[in-house]
């Protein structure tokens, strides 16, 4: 069975999409018509813009969503999934694909999304860091004391066995670095993100997104899309829309979609968008699994 699945933040690189537009008439037309829902040129940032104007939230998640959209679609009849899956914001690219929101739709609330989320960050100083070689029972456990001694600091992706990323406020994620080290993690690193994403923090962008995501028209998708709050199958459009409300404060759960894609019968990934960040996360979940990425003409 065919899994497709779709990168979050963090996957953007200079240059990207840049060969699709060029290439295909269908990602033309998507990114003709994403600059002018978006009001302003995406397009120019992606293709030409440094890597420090893509870091920009509110370009970095409509570039991602639009480049992954992209891939998905112009695959055209070889788009047949039996299953889809998104890493964060990589869940509204799944949802477009696979029809449950139409490109339009998705678009709007992918912005809406990611300038909530930078409201969120400039109101409250926090930051992420990554936590490498620690078992997540004794990560989950550290958090939960410096949460409870410091400030807000929980898991925020579980993204394969042996990485887990925290997020809190700036002090916190510090402490808690400092004790998950002295526990005997490999590795606590700081990540280059402006906020606390799928934290408590982001509780403000939550409550504005909601607004929107309850007023878009949701469909029930072709195949079930494992979602990131519970790492289960849904096909309903109200749980999808209550899903995707609670993932802004709720953790990532990766590792636990994957696993559940492979016991309903996954045997192929395809990842479509920039980067391979996926697909680096789902071999060591799924050691031997067949892996594809798609990310450019060649590659279609």
């Amino acid at each position: 069975m065919k899994a497709f699945v779709f990168p979050g933040q963090g996957a953007q690189f200079p240059g990207m999409g840049k060969d699709l537009y060029e290439s295909n008439a269908e990602a033309r037309r998507l990114f003709d018509e994403a600059n002018e829902i978006l009001g302003f040129d995406i397009t120019a940032i992606m293709f030409g813009g440094t890597a420090e104007e893509l870091k920009q939230t509110r370009v970095t998640q409509p570039a991602v969503f639009l480049h992954s959209v992209a891939t998905a679609l112009c695959l055209g009849d070889k788009f047949q999934p039996d299953m889809v899956g998104g890493h964060s914001l990589g869940e509204f690219s799944a949802l477009v694909a696979a029809g449950a929101l139409s490109f339009a739709d998705g678009l709007r609330l992918v912005s809406a999304r990611a300038q909530a989320m930078q409201k969120a960050c400039e109101a409250q100083p926090s930051t992420m860091a990554a936590i490498i070689g620690l078992a997540d029972a004794d990560v989950e456990r550290i958090c939960s004391e410096v949460n409870a001694e410091v400030g807000t600091c929980i898991p925020a992706n579980y993204n394969n066995p042996g990485q887990l990323v925290i997020s809190g406020t700036v002090e916190a994620v510090g402490v808690a670095c400092e004790r998950l080290k002295a526990a005997g993690a490999k590795r606590a690193l700081p990540l280059p993100v402006g906020g606390a994403f799928h934290s408590p923090l982001m509780q403000p962008a939550k409550d504005e997104l909601q607004a929107a995501i309850e007023a878009t028209e949701f469909q029930t998708p072709k195949c079930p899309i494992y979602q990131n709050v519970d790492g289960q199958a849904h096909t309903e459009p109200s749980e999808i829309k209550a899903n995707l409300i609670a993932q802004l404060t709720a953790s990532v759960r990766w590792t636990q979609e994957v696993q559940a894609m492979l016991a309903a019968g996954a045997t192929e990934f395809t990842e479509c968008g920039p980067g391979k960040a996926l697909q680096g996360m789902i071999a060591k979940i799924a050691k031997g699994v067949e892996g594809i990425t798609i990310q450019g003409a060649t590659d279609l």
